[in-house]
């Protein structure tokens, strides 16, 4: 059994009320929580801290809302306290500032853990698009090997052209996570790490305890919305899309 977990913080330093900015008159996080309910996985929970979003859930058929502390230090702990009273094996984080999350990338990552039992935590990338600067601080880059395994997340350009050759692909993490439901348990329980304290990136948090990331390549490009400058270039791709 698998299950879509989206959190919902109310609070954004950027984008105060983020969940419930509307994209064409529908909120943002029933936007991210129709497209996960295109996916495969057995149930969609959106886990917040707001009763208002859990009100704004209610009108969407399918889509299930959890109520957790305002005190949980990130998004990966909100989907932990699902996961610690759901039966599902198999733990799927989405962003929910997602609004174009591609449903068949979420089954990829459901595919992945189900045919291979050997990974406990995978997640996504994709090349940059065109205009894309690669070495923007706020566009998190992943290398890997080659079994597709991550070597490193980070901010910072990686890996580093130090000839300057120019023919270097870089990856562009995308924010969304797959988990079993044991390690996800598991590593909520773990302090932070001292490289994710440095970069600000949750995920080298297993990387450091030893457990490895698998990381899927997709044609999936992320449009996240995290200003209000985000927030129209979404409502322009809604109306393009129209």
């Amino acid at each position: 059994m698998s299950i879509v977990v989206i959190p919902a913080r109310y609070a954004s330093t950027r984008l105060p009320g983020k969940p419930l900015k509307k994209i064409k008159g529908v909120p943002m996080i029933l936007r991210v929580a129709e497209r996960c309910l295109k996916s495969k996985a057995d149930r969609v929970v959106v886990a917040t801290d707001s009763e208002e979003i859990m009100l704004a859930c209610e009108v969407l058929e399918g889509l299930e809302s959890s109520m957790s502390s305002p005190d949980l230090q990130s998004g990966t702990d909100r989907v932990a306290v699902v996961a610690k009273f759901s039966l599902d094996d198999i733990i799927i984080n989405v962003q929910g500032d997602e609004p174009f999350i591609d449903p068949e990338l979420i089954d990829a990552l459901i595919d992945d853990l189900e045919q291979n039992p050997d990974v406990k935590m995978n997640t996504a990338a994709c090349t940059f698009s065109e205009g894309e600067d690669p070495a923007d601080v706020n566009s998190v880059k992943v290398t890997m090997d080659k079994n597709g395994k991550a070597l490193y997340f980070s901010r910072s350009l990686i890996p580093n052209d130090r000839d300057a050759v120019g023919n270097v692909e870089y990856y562009k993490h995308i924010g969304i996570y797959g988990y079993r439901r044991d390690w996800l348990l598991e590593f909520a329980e773990l302090e932070p790490s001292s490289l994710e304290k440095t970069e600000q990136l949750e995920q080298l948090r297993a990387l450091e305890n030893g457990t490895d990331i698998k990381v899927l390549k997709t044609e999936y490009k992320p449009v996240s919305v995290d200003t209000e400058e985000d927030l129209q270039k979404a409502e322009e791709i809604i109306n393009g899309m129209v």
